[in-house]
């Protein structure tokens, strides 16, 4: 029997194969009969579980052959189907159904050897009895099976099976809809009994026209005497339900682990050196996690991109230097003996019309993991919000990899918007991963294109699960490492979930010249490449490092926050052929130290080593009263091989916290949160509740709503800790 299934494998793949050369892209839009675009409109190829849906403009893509059937199918409208011809635009005007859902009818297929049969049922007897919701179904409605998953401790509520579907899935569960809201089955065990008022099944077309794909294995249907679940959250069912969210922790998903900053004598430690980090996935990453109700995994917690996803009221520079320096010193909300010193950098903000020309490379994974909505399409349409931005002196190429990488677009117009978009709507998942491939091409495309004193970019986007020579981390750090010398900058964009590879994204961003975003929904996607393309897409200034050394007169110890795989050697600093990280216009960067100050006694200071016999730590004679540290910043331009200095004096002045600015207060408690998610041994008070009220005593100039959000991430956190 595997042998047959293999065969059978192997024969459909064969024919997929053949045929993909007679699919064409199909597209158009579907609209109400008002002329209104409906977005969530599912659009199936008849007989095959190819599908595709539309946007927020009711457009689609799909791709399909001569003779195919696309059924059109959107909840309360007829579905409708068409055949496809000579026409590779379908444009569809869905009608309002006058079927009355709250009917309870059973449509069922009794399935033979050649195809599927109709039957109907009467509508399912109201339960009389007192008993769990699904136990209610047992009997009660035919082609329904209800098993107990007694011992089963992972499945607590026992599992429904609708007879006569096959699943595309290895769950053969169907979907339950309880007054026209989605339920998961752990939620529908929960509902009492003498609260439904009517049962209905859906099988096969008749559940997949009316709910889509996902409603393969059938619908069960159910309405309140009251619609008591009508218009309800999924938090709101739950909380009305008492069912408490159990975390769960990804299992493929791979993350660099480091340990975070300890504390450090100046005395021992006079430097502390480290590379300016303008990333921000891990932010939206961990947004993500706290959105689908999930455990955040300590390592995929970088604190300085959290803090570095907001933007800071920090001056524009007024010398001709590219950025300002902008400093701070007030209280520690967490250790109350502690103070925090803030560093600011504001890059200049460069008029768009004065950006120098584009020489952009798309490097695209359309690899067999990038398949799901949250990769491959939603990629797509976030490049498309790219691509808007593009001027007519710019030019893009489009390089995609998977088991081999190719050129599917060269460099083009950026005023050719329609072509670049229709060579990204034309792009399928499938295949493996030969990421290096990918890279060296993109690479190769970008050099030859190059732009003297331009923005020469690859802008990769992947789930991050690819090889490179071996796969391992050190081969794609050798290639990149290479690659930089081109003097062709990287942008990385991350997708997906399950099996993402944030590892190998940091690496490559943090080795390559480039910065690092995640992109959880379509809003990032426009946050990043939309409102933030300036500074997402253009650096004024690249390897900017940052020196400082603090007073052993005034700090009896400090630790920087965060910053972990972004720290450098004292000797680094002056040494132009090591990298670092780049800043471009308009961008705000953050780094925080937090400081004992001489005199107070702290659990968190480590013992102090004996007097060395042949080498002593002198300290200056004087004193420095008015001094807390000297700053040193090197950047090079970014066409530029030579580093340029700056140095600043940090006074020894602090203010109380109810005193600061609203940077100081919102930073510090978005890396509170960050050290609180990491489960940091540092911090004293880990109360969420004084978390969200420095937050929201810092929260201004907040006109796009991040930080309002980001205190509803908090708020919401609280459950799962």
């Amino acid at each position: 029997m595997k042998s047959l299934k293999l065969i059978s494998s192997a024969i459909a793949m064969l024919i997929c194969f053949v045929t993909m050369a007679q699919e064409r892209t199909i597209t158009g839009t579907v609209t109400d009969e008002s002329q209104t675009p409906l977005p969530g409109v599912q659009i199936i190829i008849k007989g095959t579980k190819k599908y595709s849906q539309t946007d927020f403009d009711g457009k689609y893509s799909i791709q399909a052959q001569k003779g195919d059937a696309l059924v059109f199918s959107y909840v309360g409208l007829d579905t409708q189907t068409f055949y496809i011809q000579s026409s590779n635009i379908i444009n569809v005007v869905l009608k309002s159904s006058h079927a009355e859902l709250q009917e309870v009818v059973v449509v069922g297929y009794g399935r033979s050897d050649a195809e599927y049969e109709d039957r109907s049922y009467a509508r399912a007897e109201r339960r009389k009895e007192k008993k769990e919701a699904k136990q209610a179904l047992q009997g009660k409605v035919a082609g329904v099976q209800v098993q107990n998953n007694i011992g089963y401790a992972a499945s607590p509520s026992p599992t429904i099976a609708i007879r006569g579907n096959a699943s595309i899935s290895p769950k053969n569960e169907p979907m339950y809809i309880v007054d026209g809201v989605k339920m998961k089955a752990n939620q529908m065990s929960k509902i009492n009994p003498n609260d439904i008022d009517n049962v209905s099944v859906l099988k096969d077309q008749a559940a997949t026209s009316i709910y889509g794909n996902k409603a393969s294995n059938g619908v069960v249907v159910i309405s309140t005497k009251n619609e008591i679940y009508k218009n309800l959250s999924e938090k709101e069912l739950d909380k009305k339900l008492n069912i408490i969210p159990i975390p769960t922790e990804p299992t493929q998903e791979d993350y660099d682990s480091f340990v975070e900053n300890a504390f450090e004598s100046p005395k021992t430690a006079p430097l502390s050196t480290f590379s300016i980090d303008v990333d921000n996935a891990s932010y939206t990453n961990i947004r993500r996690f706290l959105n689908n109700g999930q455990q955040v995994p300590k390592d995929a917690v970088r604190v300085e991109e959290m803090v570095n996803f907001f933007k800071y009221t920090y001056p524009q520079p007024k010398n001709e230097h590219p950025f300002s320096i902008n400093t701070e010193v007030s209280d520690s909300p967490w250790n109350s003996k502690n103070k925090i010193l803030k560093i600011g950098l504001q890059g200049k903000n460069i008029p768009t019309e004065d950006l120098p020309a584009s020489n952009l490379v798309f490097l695209i994974d359309v690899s067999g993991s990038m398949e799901d909505m949250n990769k491959l399409p939603l990629l797509k349409q976030s490049l498309k919000i790219l691509v808007d931005e593009l001027r007519s002196k710019d030019k893009v190429a489009i390089v995609v990899y998977a088991g081999a990488a190719g050129l599917v677009l060269p460099p083009t117009s950026g005023d050719e918007k329609k072509t670049i978009i229709n060579a990204l709507d034309n792009l399928q998942a499938g295949g493996s991963t030969a990421g290096g491939a990918g890279i060296e091409l993109a690479y190769k495309i970008a050099a030859e294109n190059f732009i003297k004193s331009g923005n020469n970019r690859v802008i990769l986007a992947t789930d991050g699960d690819f090889n490179v020579g071996s796969s391992s981390n050190s081969d794609m750090e050798k290639l990149i490492e290479e690659k930089r010398k081109t003097g062709v900058f990287l942008t990385c964009l991350g997708y997906g979930m399950g099996n993402y590879k944030d590892s190998k994204m940091e690496i490559l961003a943090d080795k390559g010249n480039g910065n690092y975003a995640y992109i959880d929904n379509i809003q990032e996607a426009n946050r990043f490449l939309g409102k933030e393309f300036k500074g997402s897409m253009f650096a004024i200034a690249k390897d900017v490092k940052i020196q400082i050394e603090f007073n052993p007169k005034q700090v009896q110890s400090y630790r920087l926050i965060g910053y972990e795989n972004r720290k450098l050697r004292p000797e680094d600093f002056k040494n132009d052929a090591i990298d670092a990280g780049e800043l471009g216009s308009n961008h705000t960067v953050t780094a925080l130290y937090e400081i004992i100050p001489t005199g107070v006694k702290s659990d968190y200071l480590a013992e102090q080593p004996d007097d060395l016999k042949y080498t002593k730590t002198e300290t200056s004679s004087n004193n420095y009263s008015n001094e807390l540290a000297t700053i040193k910043f090197r950047y090079k331009k970014p066409d530029g091989d030579k580093s340029i200095e700056m140095v600043q004096i940090i006074e020894n002045k602090s203010v109380g916290l109810e005193k600061a600015s609203d940077d100081m207060k919102f930073s510090s408690a978005v890396a509170w949160f960050g050290l609180k998610l990491r489960d940091s041994k540092l911090i004293a008070d880990k109360s969420s509740k004084e978390i969200i009220k420095l937050a929201k005593q810092g929260n201004s100039n907040d006109a796009e709503g991040y930080k309002a959000e980001f205190i509803r991430l908090v708020e919401t956190s609280k459950q799962y800790n």
